[in-house]
């Protein structure tokens, strides 16, 4: 069965895909899919309950700064290579990162009394937790597929895994970033977790398009061996478990608005 993209899920979502009907019918025989979509609603989600920022009048210069060191240092052309796919999937990341440092290190919403309505840690937290929480449900789909690969004939001698390799190769880059972070915010759990993710992220990124099933066979028992695809799991529900609780409930109307609405 095919998956659904995240785009196509997204668009979706926001009513706009010209093959709404026929994704409907996949989301309802698809329990893969229909999850993914749930994070990408979380992750929307969380988003409304973020405070608007007020960039300030150095925002630009300090984006700037940020994104000089990561520029190719190539010339000729150097711009086709920004809209390679692989490097604007790692440029998403990093802007998502650059916006939880921006969010966390400057930002506090106060309501009418004055009051903070979200720290700045919990705001940091937040944001980790539901990006965090969609890379590791993206890696352990994934590693779902690689375990269940096979010859698309079964006269052929080897397994095509160019696919899984490609999103081990993009989900690499988001690892990285996302393990640092986990470790800067003294999470040691979860960058423990994440640094073993990494690990065999880079053995299938590293791995030959084409293996031999004793070869798949063996990433197969090297990764049941670590526990990584549990360990994903077990990690992917705490996150939403703590999704849950650093969401904030919806603001309650007092008794004055009630009853100018009823009137």
């Amino acid at each position: 069965m095919k998956h659904m993209t995240e785009e196509e899920l997204i668009t979706y979502r926001e009513g706009i895909s010209a093959q709404r009907a026929e994704i409907a019918r996949h989301l309802a025989a698809c329990q893969e899919c229909r999850a993914e979509l749930e994070r990408i609603e979380a992750v929307l989600a969380a988003l409304d309950t973020m405070p608007v920022p007020n960039p300030g009048d150095d925002y630009g210069r300090h984006v700037w700064q940020q994104i000089t060191p990561r520029l190719p240092e190539r010339t000729a052309r150097w711009w086709q290579a920004w809209f390679d796919p692989k490097r604007l999937g790692t440029l998403a990341s990093v802007a998502a990162l650059l916006v939880m440092a921006f969010l966390a290190g400057r930002i506090t919403k106060r309501d009418h009394t004055g009051n903070d309505v979200a720290s700045t840690d919990q705001i940091r937290e937040r944001i980790l937790v539901v990006a965090v929480g969609d890379h590791l449900g993206r890696s352990e789909r994934m590693l779902i597929e690689l375990s269940n690969a096979a010859p698309l004939d079964p006269a052929q001698k080897q397994v095509n895994i160019s696919a899984e390799q490609s999103r081990a190769e993009d989900l690499l880059d988001e690892n990285r970033m996302y393990r640092q972070t986990a470790l800067q915010e003294g999470d040691t759990g979860l960058a423990s977790v994440l640094d073993e993710l990494e690990r065999v992220l880079l053995d299938v990124a590293h791995s030959p398009e084409e293996v031999t099933p004793a070869q798949l066979e063996k990433i197969r028992q090297k990764i049941e061996a670590q526990g990584i695809l549990f360990k994903v799991r077990v990690v992917g529900r705490e996150l939403q478990e703590r999704q849950k609780a650093t969401t904030p409930a919806p603001a309650q109307k007092n008794s004055t608005e009630s009853e100018r609405n009823k009137a």
